[in-house]
């Protein structure tokens, strides 16, 4: 009797501390968050150590890992710079808003229309001080500069730093060309800083759209031999330096649990760096290796530690889940590819994406779904090689099980007909939804 008594007490105490925790945690449309987002430029999903980097160190982003969420099949909307800095931005797939062709360059005069609606837009609508540093590359012409998509501040690059004329800007003034890129990540870092100080006590959204590790490649002193992968690992190391850099002022500004950080990548590595145990790196027109990316969140209090879901998302799908963490609307005149994703940092298994699709260029070249991919085109020397025709090669497409052969390595066409059925009728809503010929 005395023991049901202490028992029942018990479970009684237990449960008070359980609701008492839950009641100290808000619900995030409760809060309004401090957002940043890391963009890095050509990292690839296996440069960080918890993604299989052992010639790298990673402590700050790796931290990230064990401090918040990990999404571990993450993709860009894109295998190149300008389309998948769209898709961001936009939530929708890169030909909707007429960026999908390429990249664009200092002699183009195109760029992202005023008639899109970004979202520093969305976020500027509830009050948020937005700022992007780092690189644009989503035009250079006067319609298309960051202070017409929703952004306050602007200090970076207008395009690649592979690009001539190369000058970094601050608003819309030169104040240095050319550009010293042996510092560039560290003074891209300084201003993240001074902005946090400066905006501490009103919400604010920074898009940290780092240039490195794009070629070439630059470190400063401080950071030169530093790794064991020569020049890249320094690079890599030198942004992990940054975050931890980001880290170190919200915790000194008591902003830690104000603030959701998110760190993901633009496309899978270009010259060197990893893909892991991924097929093919970016510009792949159809394979992992290009379009998979590390996607890290943190959000003390608000995500758990630890938690990690393989569930097939798109960075598209965070421009719905900031909006709306932010108290902010999607608009609704337009069709928004991205999806709200925050159940997955909390740990859901399930992604709300039956399909997505891969695109080089303006045509589709694969379709993904959790278990499958269909590969349809793929470059074979110079030239983009299409796998649809009816020989007793193809059958007519690859299909791949990325549950028994994330490498991408063989097609199981012939023994999964009603899988390869599916994906075509997927394939051709896409073509008709996007007006591709996928040839």
């Amino acid at each position: 009797m005395i023991k049901h008594v202490y028992t029942n007490l018990l479970i009684a105490f237990v449960l008070f501390l359980s609701n008492t925790n839950l009641q100290s945690q808000p619900a995030p449309s409760e809060v309004t968050p401090n957002i940043i987002l890391v963009f890095t430029d050509d990292l690839g999903y296996g440069d960080i150590g918890i993604n299989g980097a052992t010639l790298i160190s990673t402590p700050n982003i790796d931290r990230m890992a064990s401090e918040g969420a990990q999404l571990t099949h993450a993709f860009s909307s894109a295998n190149i710079c300008t389309p998948s800095r769209a898709g961001l931005l936009t939530g929708r797939y890169p030909i909707r808003s007429g960026l999908a062709d390429g990249v664009i360059h200092p002699h183009n005069k195109h760029g992202l229309t005023e008639d899109e609606v970004t979202l520093p837009e969305i976020l500027k609508e509830q009050d948020y001080k937005t700022a992007i540093i780092g690189k644009w590359h989503l035009g250079h012409t006067e319609s298309h500069l960051p202070d017409k998509h929703g952004f306050d501040y602007y200090y970076g690059l207008h395009y690649s730093n592979d690009m001539k004329p190369l000058a970094l800007y601050r608003n819309k003034e030169i104040i240095e060309e050319p550009v010293d890129q042996t510092t560039l990540t560290e003074r891209y870092t300084q201003e993240a800083v001074q902005f946090i100080e400066k905006n501490q006590d009103e919400p604010f959204f920074i898009y940290m759209a780092h240039s490195m590790p794009h070629t070439p490649l630059f470190v400063s002193e401080n950071f030169e031999r530093q790794s064991n992968a020569g020049l890249y690992g320094d690079v890599i190391q030198t942004l992990d330096w940054s975050m931890g850099e980001i880290f170190n002022t919200l915790e000194k500004l008591d902003l830690d649990e104000e603030t959701l950080v998110i760190f993901t990548s633009d496309n899978g590595p270009w010259h060197e760096g990893s893909a892991g145990n991924l097929r093919e790196r970016k510009g792949g027109a159809s394979w992992e290796g290009g379009f998979r990316v590390p996607l890290l969140a943190r959000w003390p209090g608000h995500i758990p530690e630890g938690v990690t879901s393989n569930a097939i998302t798109m960075n598209f799908d965070l421009y719905p889940t900031l909006a709306k963490l932010a108290g902010g609307t999607v608009p609704k005149d337009r069709a928004i590819d991205g999806k709200d994703i925050w159940s997955l940092f909390q740990g859901d298994k399930k992604s709300p994406h039956e399909y997505l699709y891969f695109f080089n260029n303006e045509e589709i070249t694969a379709v993904r779904s959790q278990r499958w991919k269909f590969v349809i085109q793929s470059y074979y020397r110079t030239m983009l090689k299409s796998y649809d025709g009816e020989s007793h090669y193809y059958h007519p497409g690859l299909l791949f099980d990325l549950e028994l052969d994330p490498a991408e390595r063989f097609s199981f066409t012939r023994d999964n007909p009603e899988i390869v059925d599916q994906m075509i009728e997927w394939l051709e809503v896409g073509n008709r939804i996007f007006e591709t010929s996928s040839k």
